[in-house]
């Protein structure tokens, strides 16, 4: 009998090469390829290990940059809430000082945020080159086996690098938000402060420069608020007070007046006076009080003519 195999045995050993796991791990091994396919296998748990811990990686760089984004909108805000309180604090008293301190120690805060944004995408720059050396090693398999085990270590020397990182990151956003929240107090307890010195500067000037000693405060009507109101027997005083004067206010207070006119008359008088106590004022509303006779006065002095306005009862 010949003890070459016909094309039918041939074919059939094929088919179970491909077919039979036991069959084609018993033929490698009898081949002498045993102790690298156990390498192989031990490499591929690897391998899987790695890829599982660079899916958790990018769901925490995705979780990153979205509170990334956030953190872009509240700088942006902050940015422009800084802008506009430089141009309304630049005479206020001990407590200007105050909140200057507090946005020099935000801009640190910023300035200590963007070093850990940058060395983060640093990290990330180097995470990206070790994968790109990793996946070539995949190609070589035997040969770069070491070589591949020492890249190992080293992602994972990075992952832990990253990890921190992104620990720092957090706590640094958690104290933008803290003084974030600060400045906004500080502005309203500036708001409040405004309102007490106008009401003492207009109390003082009513009396010296008019005779009328009327006490002035705050009143709530009607699901309105009105800073600054009071009365005598023959004159009522009304207004508001604000640290940086628009339009808007003026047109406000004109609306309020209206209102008191029409559900009010108990707060009226023959003669009445309007202002509003400001620390700035924009042209366009200089402008547009002078032509309605709206007082404006700061602590300094006038800013339009107080005007006397006769009411019909």
């Amino acid at each position: 009998m010949s003890d070459i195999l016909s094309k039918e045995e041939k074919l059939k050993i094929l088919k179970s090469i491909e077919t039979d796991e036991e069959f084609r791990y018993s033929l490698l091994g009898a081949l002498g390829f045993t102790e690298i396919l156990k390498r192989l296998d031990a490499f591929e748990k690897n391998q899987e290990m790695i890829l599982s811990e660079i899916r958790k990686l990018w769901e925490e760089v995705k979780e990153l940059k979205e509170s990334q984004n956030k953190l872009w909108e509240e700088v942006k805000e902050l940015k422009e809430s800084q802008n506009k309180l430089w141009e309304e604090v630049k005479e206020l008293k001990e407590s200007q000082n105050k909140l200057w301190e507090e946005v020099k120690e935000l801009k640190e805060s910023q300035n200590k945020l963007w070093e850990e944004v940058k060395e983060l995408k640093e990290s990330q720059n180097k995470l990206w080159e070790e994968v790109k050396e990793l996946k070539e090693s995949q190609n070589k398999l035997w040969e770069e086996v070491k070589e591949l085990k020492a890249t190992q270590n080293e992602i994972l020397k990075e992952i832990a690098k990253l990890w921190q990182a992104v620990g720092d990151l957090r706590k640094d956003v958690n104290e933008l938000k803290e003084t974030t929240k600060n400045m906004q107090r500080t502005l309203e307890r500036l708001t409040l402060s405004v309102e007490d010195e106008g009401r003492e500067v207009i109390e003082y000037r009513l009396e010296k420069e008019l005779g009328e000693k009327i006490n002035l405060d705050r009143i709530f009507f009607d699901n309105e608020e009105i800073d600054i109101y009071g009365a005598s027997n023959e004159l009522f005083v009304i207004g508001e007070a604000t640290v940086r004067l628009g339009i808007g206010l003026i047109e406000e207070l004109e609306r309020k007046i209206e209102k008191i006119k029409e559900k009010r008359q108990d707060l009226i008088r023959k003669k009445m006076i309007k202002l509003i106590y400001v620390d700035i004022a924009t042209p366009d509303s200089i402008e547009l009080a002078k032509k309605n006779g709206v007082w404006l006065l700061t602590v300094k002095g006038d800013i339009t003519p107080r005007i006397i306005h006769e009411i019909n009862l």
